[in-house]
């Protein structure tokens, strides 16, 4: 009738979201997120982090990846406001926190350890630093909280409509529940997990390996496929190896993640030469055929890369001579 508002109606199992993955251990897969799921984290992240009616959430993230793209469906579903920045820049990021004028804010560790790095002292009215994407470095999460600046790592993933866990180590979010399964494979199930990608078992099989402790808290430790995840992007090591094996000059090439106080991992490259090559050569040769975060941060001339008798790579083995 007129003069009434509009009301939407919608099915809770209807598709709300198509998004892809990664893709970076396999062909990128795209993941539907009903609007069932999009309510259920919301709800969950609200009773983690708490919704107040003034609440403006800071999100200088890519609206492609779930952590950026869930800001605002969270905030629309919540009645709360965004601050949104078309990309992260440190100063910018800095002076909006300082000038006390978002609640809270999204964030991987890498832009945090750029704050750092700008100056950042404080943040006066904010509750929370939701940080994920990644391992936060202990020296990094202790300057947040010598600083006064509250920051809570997340965990989660596009499978569950971004975080499921908070803290460290981490609680589950309200209605998540979690297992430990064969290979110390991190589980889930709720409201919030994308229906195709829940196993016949009736669990999302993350590809993560943690465990529980006696309060039921999650501890992340690493990643099955041995991905790389700097500046809260993932990396396959073996797509970085095969780019720098089609360079004329290089007769073999191990990729790995070394710890990094900014990205978290850094992509360093171990080669074994032809020919003399220089790692500016071939950084602007990978630039070519990999997205920016997949060059390698450094690169290590070696005389032999180490291998097992059946020719494996010997990953964990790689360290600059």
């Amino acid at each position: 009738a007129e003069g009434e508002p509009l009301r939407a109606t919608f099915e809770p199992e209807a598709v709300h979201t198509l998004i892809r993955t990664s893709g970076t251990t396999g062909a990128a897969k795209a993941i539907e997120l009903t609007y069932a799921n999009h309510a259920a984290s919301a709800l969950a992240s609200a009773g983690a982090l708490g919704t107040e009616p003034g609440d403006r959430w800071l999100c200088p993230l890519p609206l492609h990846h779930v952590g950026g793209l869930n800001v605002l469906i969270r905030s629309a579903i919540n009645r709360t406001t965004v601050v949104l920045h078309r990309r992260f820049e440190a100063e910018r990021v800095r002076a909006t926190l300082e000038a006390g004028e978002v609640t809270l804010a999204s964030l991987v560790p890498t832009m945090l350890a750029r704050l750092r790095a700008a100056g950042l002292r404080r943040a006066p009215g904010l509750r929370a630093i939701a940080l994920g994407g990644g391992p936060a470095p202990a020296d990094l999460l202790g300057w947040a909280a010598e600083t006064g600046i509250p920051v809570v790592p997340v965990y989660g993933m596009t499978e569950t409509c971004s975080q499921i866990v908070a803290g460290i180590p981490g609680r589950p979010l309200a209605g998540v529940e979690l297992a430990i399964g064969a290979d110390d494979e991190i589980l889930v199930r709720g409201a919030m997990v994308a229906r195709g990608a829940v196993a016949a078992d009736g669990w999302l099989h993350t590809g993560d390996i943690g465990r529980l402790d006696e309060d039921g808290r999650l501890h992340v430790l690493g990643r099955l496929k041995e991905l790389i995840v700097t500046g809260g992007e993932n990396v396959a090591p073996l797509e970085v190896e095969q780019a720098l094996l089609a360079h004329p000059a290089v007769v073999d090439a191990g990729v790995a993640g070394l710890p990094d106080p900014e990205w978290g991992e850094a992509v360093t490259a171990f080669v074994v030469l032809r020919e003399p090559a220089g790692a500016d050569e071939l950084q602007a040769w990978c630039r070519e055929r990999l997205a920016a975060f997949k060059v390698p941060k450094a690169l290590h001339e070696v005389e032999l890369l180490p291998r097992n008798t059946g020719g494996k790579l010997l990953r964990d083995r790689l360290a600059p001579p």
